[in-house]
């Protein structure tokens, strides 16, 4: 790699890249600026394995040969021998390292700068005879019902492979191991490292969807209960299930790209039909999370409808509550009205002034009874009448 590609890899700090994703629909981010500048060469420590580097090989005919010092090391054992590939395994790597191991296998700028800040969707590009491939891992975390996704980078040349990963998933030594074991597989050369990675990544989505699968019938129980938290662990699942769509849906187009591909680049026979079972695999993968999208889709619907329907119910309830509220409220004021007429006649007549014509009547106490009397049959049939009583 030349000092202007390294220059413009270390100038990258935005957090998300500008690749030319080629392998799914999604739009092109605005393109980087990068100094061109002269910047004063940063002294860098020699790359070594025993940095960042979780495991290196190199393999000739499928089979492991002496182990390496170095990346030197490994790229010299590899011009000029036939049937000879490396594969290094790089987790969280410095950006020194990475850009080392760039230059040591001339990789692209564009793919090393997405390798080092990492954040990609999955994709497959194609820069000359190296493919970049960018894949989404995934796991189940029981304890906490949650998923946990993980990024991985391959950069797959003609003789080597070379392997990013910035987070625990997936765990290739697993994948190294399974082809260390079927030297035949393991000899068909880079393209194998990729048909198994792709695999361990396809399949880890296995237990994924189990689990959500498991959280979803959970949710629609809950639904039903009229579990008022339900509403948040429904937001929250479709956000996981939006970040797996995400993760699996590219994989199809990645897919249909290496197949276009078999002829022109004479993928071998075998190869070709394990790299159409993983597509198949990832094809059932991205089904199942799309339909997912879809139920928790109808799920949040469905508990829309049912908290309108428990407010509903609790709106009516409160009214009906205050129609009976309402009806007590006339009767105590209806009686109140009608115990207040001979309060108020009782009240005058009792006043015992000197001047008052009525005191010295015979039929004083008998026309105040009559009056009291006559006022309050006459209240009460006119609240008999409104229903008040």
């Amino acid at each position: 790699m030349s000092d202007w590609r390294v220059r413009a890899v270390r100038a990258s700090k935005r957090p998300f890249s500008r690749s030319d994703n080629t392998a799914h629909g999604g739009e092109a981010q605005p393109a980087p600026e990068h100094s061109m500048d002269p910047r004063p060469d940063q002294p860098t420590e020699p790359v070594t394995l025993e940095r960042s580097v979780v495991e290196a090989a190199v393999y000739r005919d499928g089979r492991r040969v002496e182990p390496p010092v170095s990346l030197a090391d490994i790229y010299r054992q590899l011009p000029g021998k036939p049937g000879t590939m490396a594969w290094i395994g790089l987790f969280r790597p410095a950006e020194a390292q990475l850009l080392e191991a760039a230059e040591r296998f001339d990789l692209h700028e564009l793919a090393v700068e997405d390798a080092i800040v990492a954040h990609q969707r999955p994709k497959l590009e194609r820069y000359g005879d190296t493919l970049f491939v960018v894949l989404r891992a995934a796991r189940y975390l029981d304890d906490v019902e949650e998923v946990d996704f993980g990024e991985v980078h391959l950069f797959v040349g003609p003789d080597f492979v070379l392997t990013v990963r910035h987070s625990q998933a997936p765990d290739l030594s697993a994948v190294r191991s399974r082809l260390e074991a079927d030297p035949e597989l393991l000899a068909l050369g880079p393209e194998a490292v990729l048909y198994a990675v792709l695999d361990a990544v396809v399949d880890g989505y296995a237990p994924v969807i189990a689990g959500l699968q498991h959280d979803i019938d959970e949710i629609e129980t809950e639904v039903f209960g009229g579990d008022p938290q339900v509403s948040r662990r429904i937001y929250e699942l479709s956000r996981e299930v939006i970040e797996l769509q995400r993760a699996t849906r590219p994989l199809l187009e990645i897919m249909k790209s290496l197949e276009a591909g078999f002829g022109k680049y004479g993928t071998d026979d075998e190869l070709q039909r394990y790299l159409r079972d993983v597509a198949d695999h990832a094809t059932y993968a991205a089904e199942r999370v799309d339909g997912f999208r879809q139920m928790l889709q109808n799920i949040l619907t469905v508990n829309a409808t049912l908290v309108s329907q428990r407010q509903n119910e609790e709106m009516k309830q409160l009214a009906e509550a205050g129609h009976v509220q309402n009806d007590e409220i006339k009767k105590i004021s209806s009686w109140a009205a009608i115990l207040f007429a001979p309060t108020l006649i009782g009240t005058v007549y009792g006043m015992n002034f000197e001047a008052m014509p009525e005191l010295k009547w015979a039929f004083g106490y008998p026309f105040a009874i009559g009056l009291m009397a006559l006022v309050c049959t006459g209240l009460y049939l006119v609240f008999k009448r409104r229903n008040w009583l």
